[in-house]
């Protein structure tokens, strides 16, 4: 099955023909959040979990745009183990806000396990999703022009796959989203023309290795590939993790930005975390606003405990006197 593994993420990335439509929000926090990047994340650590996250890119951004030009991004998430169902079940639910575009998703995720060896699982997911693009008042050039759009809104349903393996020392999956690559269809200030939005395939490849340092030290090295059918680009970085509460990494992405975050963990069985990251922005200063800040909380619950055995079957009762 491991050998297998890097096969599945392979077809992943070539799996998807070229379209045009609007990047896909990153996070900088991606090393704790398996669950925007594969569906097949859903349940595989065994807890159920809850995540939030909020990104504020390019604070301070001055653009002509009547609402500004910041992306501002809130990302909900939540997962648990479903032993019925030999997997586990998630939901995302974001809100991303890019000038006078917002675009609303919601994702219902399921994750089929596979045992591997004496700690790790396979997950393989599938995700139905919704999406609502909300084209706000643009202003044209030219007057009525029907390619511009204005006050106008669509909705589509749409399909991604992922695949997810977790042990206790490594972790690496990958998705690909908009496989039914919907197309949003929006109306300009005269209601006549239908300016057209296509969803494209997005794919994601990320990986990560626990690797202690001592008794107290973990460091975790982490990477992250993105590609669409127009770029692509990818993070690399890693953490240092304290006596399993404290933690503190770096982070680069590609032609962006360089990142550092920080972190802590509270509570019994370090059930709630709480992160915050800063990105410098490195690449096309003139044209972005200097930093960037994330605020990610995580709550866990412990493992569900099996209250029930599972009947034993001996030949004895399957005879008769």
């Amino acid at each position: 099955m491991k050998k297998l593994l890097p096969v599945l993420l392979l077809v992943l990335l070539m799996a998807a023909p070229g379209a045009f439509a609007q990047q896909q929000p990153q996070f900088t926090h991606y090393g704790f959040n398996g669950m925007q990047l594969s569906p097949a994340y859903a349940g595989i650590t065994n807890r159920p979990e809850f995540m939030s996250l909020y990104r504020y890119q390019w604070l301070g951004y001055d653009a002509s745009f009547d609402d500004g030009g910041a992306p501002q991004t809130l990302f909900l998430s939540a997962h648990a183990p479903v032993r019925l169902l030999h997997g586990g079940v998630g939901l995302n639910l974001m809100r991303d806000k890019i000038a006078n575009t917002t675009i609303l998703t919601a994702a219902l995720s399921y994750s089929f396990h596979i045992k591997v060896g004496e700690t790790g699982k396979l997950g393989l997911g599938v995700q139905g999703n919704v999406n609502n693009y909300k084209k706000g008042r643009y202003r044209a050039i030219d007057e009525g022009d029907p390619n511009v759009p204005f006050n106008s809104e669509d909705t589509k349903f749409d399909l991604g796959a992922g695949v997810w393996y977790e042990s206790e020392t490594f972790y690496a999956g990958g998705s690909v989203t908009n496989l039914r690559k919907a197309e949003y269809e929006f109306a300009d200030s005269t209601n006549t023309g239908k300016g057209t939005l296509l969803g494209e395939n997005h794919m994601y490849l990320t990986a990560g290795y626990h690797m202690p340092l001592n008794n107290d030290l973990v460091l975790t090295p982490t990477v992250l590939l993105k590609h669409d059918t127009e770029t692509f680009s990818f993070d690399a970085g890693g953490r240092v993790t304290y006596q399993e509460k404290y933690w503190a990494g770096v982070n680069y992405r590609h032609e962006e930005a360089v990142s550092a975050l920080v972190g802590v963990s509270l509570f019994q069985d370090n059930a709630l975390r709480v992160g915050y990251a800063l990105d410098l922005t490195t690449f096309h200063k003139a044209a972005k606003a200097a930093t960037s800040h994330e605020v990610m909380v995580n709550y866990r619950l412990p493992e569900p405990v099996v209250r029930f055995k599972p009947p034993v079957r001996t030949p004895r009762y399957f005879f008769t006197r």
